[in-house]
């Protein structure tokens, strides 16, 4: 890494979402990098939830009435039920061919290493080791895909199967979640796939009580994320990266 100093993020984002549409059809999709930041709230609050949030899980428990208070372990029997994954046919369409071909979308986050790496070459990312691309996958709170599966006009099943886009999200499974390594495959890029992984990596978390949505975002797509409710730098909050000297 060339340089070893601390710098600031291009853009940090935070999401104010609107309740956000899955209509397939609607609004094309634009090329997508990695990392932003999304959150639940209104636009005319003064006070951020992200940062009461944050200061107040670290808050909670410590002092109260400037007294000192023994935080208990949550109970077995309060752990909110995980969702199952879900997976559907995104789209359906017949070739000129004839051969029928299907957009799948999964959030069961099986994903092939190597087809997650060839995906990366397309894009123009740069290669990453291969552990460390599936220590990332299995450390993932939430990892979406979305698979073209072409088969014959009549038949089921069919062994022609590729990974065309990723998403994926970590979480502290409380307050927090981030979004990393948004992509789509170049050749199904403007259809609308990109927005519809976002969209239901939030859902999800919504879902899930997660409420404080972040990821970082290249310039050329900043719009892209506004468009789906994120806005840079909210409250002058400032995402910092370090880097060891």
């Amino acid at each position: 890494m060339p340089s070893h100093d601390v710098l600031a993020l291009p853009t940090a984002l935070k999401l104010y979402p609107p309740i956000v549409s899955l209509d397939r059809r609607s609004q094309p999709f634009y090329p997508l990098n990695f990392p932003f930041h999304l959150r639940r709230g209104s636009r005319n609050q003064k006070v951020s939830r992200l940062k009461a949030g944050f200061w107040e899980s670290i808050r909670s428990g410590i002092l109260k009435n400037n007294t000192a208070q023994v935080v208990e372990p949550p109970s077995p029997v309060e752990e909110v039920e995980e969702l199952l994954p879900e997976e559907f046919v995104l789209v359906e369409r017949t070739r000129p061919d004839g051969t029928v071909e299907q957009i799948i979308f999964s959030s069961g986050g099986n994903v092939d290493v190597y087809d997650l790496e060839a995906l990366c070459d397309k894009v123009g990312w740069p290669r990453r080791p291969l552990s460390k691309l599936a220590a990332a996958l299995r450390n993932s709170y939430i990892v979406a895909t979305l698979h073209s599966v072409s088969k014959s006009s009549g038949e089921e099943v069919n062994g022609q199967k590729k990974l065309i886009g990723m998403a994926r999200a970590t979480s502290d499974h409380a307050f927090n979640a981030t979004i990393w390594d948004v992509l789509v495959d170049p050749s199904y890029q403007g259809q609308g796939l990109g927005k519809v992984l976002i969209e239901k990596l939030i859902r999800t978390l919504l879902q899930r009580d997660i409420g404080n949505i972040s990821l970082f975002a290249d310039s050329k797509v900043v719009e892209f994320y506004q468009n789906l409710g994120f806005e840079p730098d909210p409250e002058g909050i400032k995402g910092m990266f370090w880097y060891p000297k």
